[in-house]
């Protein structure tokens, strides 16, 4: 069938405009959020970050930074990513295999860790062999040997000084005094500026607490090599090491470890959360184009009575789209391209997405953004053209003058599917914990939203049968608008729709967060019983605990090393690696009992130690693991390891989901200093000295906003669709009005006010908004209750006043997209 825009369709475009005017904005809304997410989403594949430390090394060798899991899918085996918590390190003699590859002048392990200087002082610690590839020069003195360390401006000036001087610094081989053999001046390849200290090659490693251990290798070239025909040949040497050789940009990925968790980022807001809310444009686009078409019913019908053919009719609904739909998704894509860059600034802003990474602009998602507006266009409006186009001229006719009372038996048979798809992922949702409540509840929202869809007609004459009883109280405006209601029920479901799907969408994301944070927030107030809490942005000393416990009065003294292990979880047929908060203690369980209460369920934390762990309720159930059992994970740095699982506790959204001590982490992790003591008993005053002291609640507090400032995506992603939503069911709502102006002509002409018009059409849009309020509400809440069950153990927690001003949002926002157009109808009317 040819789609060229014949007379008929230019006809409709040109002579009505106002009919297509409401196409036009739901499917330019939806080219944006395509637009949008597919720009971040391709950012996310392209994501690279230049090489800044390793600019002068042709080639770094470096471990895998990511951990890797296999799974056998129906396409073969497929492989999946997940980025490491903490650096993977080689051997450091690698380093000589790496410098005897043709070619090769020369390479340098390379160590970069964590350095105390005095009460607060950071230093960044490197091993001197770092100034071959940085530049960094010898200001004054010479370079050190094993007991001596060169100091950068900055710290030669906080420790006040010179070659020669000795100066007490803290690694993680403890607390030393330092010979200053020299001062340097840091190349353009040490970002750290003067903050630094190099120490001979030969004991940074063991300084870096990572014995015969390297960051990464920086192979240099002789003159003329090419950097990756090097980089295959020492990739050749280092076959079997684990170590990987890489040129270019990927280098960058060895120095910036946050480019992993960007790209998961990206992929996670471009790709998960942008296939939601493509389906959400397209389904609401698609629903608009329907309203559009099914609006003209008469005019098609006319059509078949004076001669069109069905395919004239056929043809002439898709050349409208054709019309249409290009235009509108052009235009969208403009302002999704400043809604991406407005989102990628943000998360750059907040830390998610390195500085050094650019939002990649290409025709792709632009091109996909008005493919997906077009092919929408085309299918909804060659679905509710069909029996316009088919039926004959006389049925048409009478089938445009009264509504259809049922719902064809196709739509019906899905409408209920669909309900039966959702109650039944409830029902797993509800039995499951984790991630896998989390996934299933998605289904379930978008389930019902398509039930709501499908059965609108049906659930809005049931909605106007309802609410009409309490219209009928309302006087003769509110009984004229129950009437309306129930008479134009596919009407009256095109609006509640978009409510519905804003209200459902905006309180399912939103309301998931506010449930999450309460729960962490009473845990994490409950969880914490010790009378001080001292924290440090440079680290505690390693002592920090010892000497705490030694003040008078203190009864216990916790340090707690925070870090994340990866975890494999099993849901939906496949294992994926879930990144788990872990604390390492430096005391025993039982010291630990008197500063945090992790309300230990099973077993006891007096077994915590080498190769013991306790774990929170939500993870054992995750990942089936009982007392006693061995829970195989990955340590920050990728080592394996299967601890026995000692204690199940019931504190572990708070609080981390992990507890082990402290030594089980040495090795493992960059920087060996705790970063919170907990301390109970004693005074405050004698702790100043090891850093800042808080009690409790402070800490609690301190915890909760970093905890709000996590959940801006969260909101973000809930404005977006939510926005959208709105923005639907307001134009909906003025195609609606727009259509009625023949009617509400007609009763001002039988001796209506047009007050008492204005009020009957006031009366329907309370009507329209309680109904989508109320659907959305509780497609929202059959979606929260399963998921906050199994992530969380608890029931929703829904704000009055939030959910409040979601509701006044959505009466106010049908208020005004009914009365604006409906005045200016009125008003057209000459009196």
């Amino acid at each position: 069938m040819s789609v060229k825009p014949n007379g008929l369709a230019r006809a409709a475009v040109r002579f009505k405009p106002a009919s297509f005017a409401g196409t036009f904005v739901a499917l330019m809304m939806s080219a944006l959020i395509v637009a949008a997410c597919g720009v971040l989403l391709e950012t996310g594949l392209r994501a690279s970050v230049p090489a800044e430390r390793y600019a002068d090394a042709p080639v770094v060798a470096a471990a895998d930074q990511s951990a890797r899991v296999v799974a056998d899918t129906v396409d073969g085996p497929e492989e999946t990513a997940y980025p490491l918590p903490d650096t993977a390190r080689v051997d450091t003699g690698l380093a000589v295999k790496a410098a005897a590859v043709p070619g090769a002048a020369t390479a340098v392990p390379d160590f970069t860790f964590p350095v105390r200087q005095g009460a607060t002082g950071a230093l960044t610690g490197h091993g001197w062999g770092s100034h071959a590839f940085t530049g960094t020069a010898l200001t004054r003195g010479a370079a050190p040997h094993a007991g001596e360390v060169v100091l950068g401006a900055t710290a030669a000036r906080t420790a006040r000084a010179v070659v020669g001087d000795t100066v007490v610094l803290e690694t993680a081989d403890g607390r030393t005094g330092f010979r200053v053999s020299g001062l340097a001046e840091a190349g353009p390849g040490d970002t750290t500026g003067g903050a630094t200290a190099w120490f001979a090659d030969a004991e940074a490693s063991v300084l870096a607490g990572h014995p015969g251990k390297a960051d990464a290798i920086a192979v240099m070239a002789e003159d003329g090599v090419d950097p990756d025909t090097l980089a295959t040949a020492v990739g050749k040497a280092l076959t079997g090491s684990g170590a990987r050789a890489l040129a270019g940009d990927d280098r960058g990925e060895v120095e910036d470890h946050g480019l992993a968790y960007a790209r998961e980022t990206l992929f996670a807001v471009g790709g998960s959360f942008g296939g939601i809310a493509t389906l959400v444009a397209v389904f609401t686009a698609a629903g608009t184009v329907a309203l559009s078409v099914g609006q003209r019913t008469r005019e098609f019908a006319l059509l078949r009575a004076v001669g069109a053919t069905p395919r004239q009719i056929r043809r002439a609904v898709a050349a409208e789209a054709l019309l249409v739909a290009p235009l509108a998704g052009l235009l969208g894509c403009l302002p999704g391209i400043g809604l991406a860059h407005w989102w990628f600034g943000q998360m750059q802003d907040r830390g998610a997405v390195p500085q050094a990474v650019d939002l990649h602009i290409s025709g792709f998602p632009l091109l996909a953004a008005v493919g997906v507006g077009l092919l929408t266009a085309l299918g909804a409006g060659w679905a509710a053209g069909r029996r316009p186009a088919r039926i004959k001229p006389g049925q048409a006719l009478a089938e445009a003058s009264v509504e259809r009372l049922r719902p064809g038996v196709v739509r019906t048979v899905l409408g209920l599917a669909a309900v039966a798809g959702g109650s039944t992922l409830a029902g797993v949702a509800a039995s499951a914990a984790g991630s896998d409540a989390a996934n299933a509840s998605l289904g379930v929202v978008m389930l019902f939203m398509l039930a709501v869809a499908l059965l609108g007609p049906v659930l809005a004459r049931l909605c106007a049968a309802l609410f009409g009883l309490v219209l009928r109280g309302g006087g003769a405006s509110a009984s004229l608008a129950a009437a309306n209601s129930r008479t134009n029920a596919r009407r009256l479901a095109s609006a509640i729709t978009p409510i519905v799907l804003a209200m459902a969408f905006a309180s399912t994301l939103v309301f998931m967060h506010t449930s999450e944070s309460h729960v962490a927030s009473e845990q994490l107030r409950d969880g914490i019983t010790a009378d001080h809490v001292v924290t440090s942005p440079a680290g505690l000393p390693a002592d920090a605990a010892s000497r705490a416990a030694r003040a008078p009065g203190v009864d216990a003294a916790v340090a707690l090393l925070d870090t994340q292990v990866l975890v494999p979880v099993r849901g939906g047929g496949e294992t994926s690696l879930q990144g788990t908060p872990t604390q390492g203690v430096s005391g025993s369980g039982a010291q630990l009992a008197k500063v945090q209460d992790l309300d230990v369920r099973d077993g006891s934390l007096n077994r915590l130690g080498p190769g013991r762990i306790a774990i929170d309720t939500t993870l054992a159930t995750a990942t089936k693991t009982g007392l006693g059992d061995e829970l195989a994970l990955l340590l920050p740095d990728g080592t394996k390891a299967s601890p026995e699982v000692v204690a199940i506790y019931g504190r572990g959204l708070g609080l981390p989901a992990v507890t082990m001590d402290r030594a089980s982490l040495d090795g493992h992790v960059t920087s060996p200093f705790a970063g919170t003591l907990l301390v109970s008993g004693g005074d405050a005053e004698p702790l100043g000295a090891l850093g800042e002291v808080t009690d409790a609640s402070g800490y609690a507090l301190a915890q909760n906003v970093d905890r709000e400032f996590g959940a801006w995506a969260n909101y973000v992603m809930a404005g977006v669709l939510g926005g959208f939503a709105a923005v639907a069911a307001a134009n909906t709502l003025v195609m609606t009005v727009l259509d009625r102006r023949r009617e509400l002509i007609t009763l001002r002409l039988v001796g209506s006010t047009r007050r008492q018009v204005l009020r009957m059409l006031g009366w329907e849009s309370l009507l329209v908004s309680a109904a989508g309020v109320v659907l959305g509400t509780a497609i929202a809440m059959i979606t929260l209750t399963p998921m906050m069950r199994g992530l969380t153990g608890e029931s929703p927690h829904v704000p009055p006043l939030l959910y409040a001003a979601f509701a006044a949002a959505a009466v106010t926002l049908g208020l005004v997209a009914v009365t604006l157009p409906a005045r200016a109808a009125l008003r057209d009317r000459k009196d």
